[in-house]
């Protein structure tokens, strides 16, 4: 039977932004009945067949680290605000390609994403993921941006 309360999608990696947008959304915008799924997209490698075996296992290995230290992290965070939720690992190659399809198949009420806040020249070259999923969602998609070192 599927969960009624309402679905929020947090989007988190290791990054100080994606704690910001975390944080923020705990104090400013949670309700106490939304329930949280946090979502991980691993950073995808780049050409693994021309890698040694070894050096393809050892990719492996630190990403499943890496994970499971952003989920113990994360969880830490729910249990000290006392919050429902869950840790997703997301699989592809473009994060927010995968963050706006979780949001559709799970029928999110929103998502909640930090950004890095990239000029426009490097969001044009690196595109961004922010900038993905406010483009393509369907649901509405709350962006946190930390001030900057002058405070804007």
């Amino acid at each position: 039977m599927a969960s009624t309360e309402p679905l929020v999608v947090v989007a988190v990696d290791g990054s100080e932004h994606s704690e910001y947008a975390f944080e923020w959304y705990m104090q400013n915008f949670h309700k106490a009945g939304n329930r949280l799924l946090l979502v991980h997209c691993p950073e995808a490698f780049g050409n693994v067949t021309m890698m040694s075996p070894q050096k393809v296992q050892e990719l492996i290995e630190k990403c499943e680290e890496k994970c499971r230290n952003i989920e113990e992290k994360y969880q830490k965070k729910l249990d000290a605000y006392h919050a429902k939720g869950d840790f997703a690992r997301l699989d592809g190659e473009k994060p927010g390609s995968s963050i706006v399809e979780c949001a559709i198949s799970r029928n999110a009420l929103f998502i909640v994403t930090g950004t890095r806040g990239l000029g426009k020249f490097r969001r044009t070259i690196m595109g961004s993921v922010s900038d993905y999923v406010i483009h393509h969602s369907p649901v509405p998609v709350l962006v946190c941006k930390q001030k900057d070192k002058e405070g804007h």
